[in-house]
């Protein structure tokens, strides 16, 4: 398994850098849209939605809120502290949520299921163009957040195989540790200080680690909350695209969570306005 993440890994990674390095907005845009339309029929899969016209129907809908989402990033400037804003508020309430769970707690109906998707894969994909359309590094603004989830999930992981004993979630995910959560948090912690010597200009050192911390365990509450889906769902993975990963929401569903709450930062710090 360990084989198969590396070799996945190794393929993906220079293609994603150099995606978004270097192409155009329209053309990461629809590149963006694929991932996240991918993701949205593996969520509808989550959800318990069965019929294939039901699924296709909600990535319709998906893709028309992604259309609305391209017009307003070009006609509406400040949408882009609506949707960071209003994302963040949804991820406090998905913690909260997780917070509450319990055992035998009854599930959410489909059709809630499916609203839950769309609150968590558009505003991600909004926002990670936002960040790449910045004026001033946006590109390397948004691979940075990329490289801090990579980062803190392979911290995540190694740390919680080696020294991982007290449970984060036991009744959501229970292969998550807190010592795992810790191995995040350093990692984070450095890659924030790496923006830092890298490009001072972004903000003061504390506060770049104090939003990469922030992001850390807003990516963890990303991946605890697909773990709930998937959970009440009986599966084990979302899907089967990408080998030792499992399917594409297990592969982005950390970075579903921190991106928006990453603009929103940097809408605080001034980079976007």
């Amino acid at each position: 398994m360990l084989l198969q993440r590396i070799l996945t890994a190794l393929v993906l990674v220079p293609l994603v850098v150099s995606g978004v390095l270097y192409l155009p907005d329209p053309y990461l845009a629809l590149v963006l849209a694929l991932v996240v339309l991918i993701g949205g029929w593996e969520w509808t899969r989550l959800a318990g939605l069965g019929s294939t016209p039901g699924r296709l129907l909600f990535l319709v809908l998906l893709g028309g809120l992604l259309a609305l989402g391209w017009l307003l990033l070009q006609e509406v400037p400040r949408s882009i502290l609506w949707v960071s804003a209003s994302a963040g508020i949804w991820w406090l309430l998905v913690t909260l949520m997780l917070l509450r769970y319990r055992p035998g707690s009854r599930p959410a109906p489909t059709a809630l299921k499916l609203l839950y998707g769309l609150l968590v894969l558009f505003p991600a994909w909004f926002s990670l163009l936002a960040i790449h359309r910045l004026p001033a590094d946006g590109p390397w603004l948004m691979l940075f957040v990329m490289v801090l989830i990579w980062v803190a999930d392979t911290l995540a992981y190694f740390s919680g195989r080696r020294f991982g004993h007290t449970r984060l979630a036991l009744h959501i995910s229970p292969g998550k540790t807190r010592e795992g959560v810790y191995g995040a948090l350093l990692g984070a912690a450095l890659c924030g200080l790496l923006l830092y010597l890298l490009r001072p200009a972004t903000g003061a050192p504390g506060m770049l680690i104090l939003l990469s911390l922030t992001l850390a365990l807003v990516s963890v509450i990303g991946d605890l909350f697909e773990s709930l889906m998937k959970r009440q769902a009986g599966l084990k993975d979302s899907g089967q695209l990408l080998p030792g990963h499992g399917g594409m929401l297990d592969r982005i569903d950390s970075l579903l969570a921190a991106a928006p709450v990453y603009l929103l930062g940097l809408l605080l710090l001034g980079e976007a306005r």
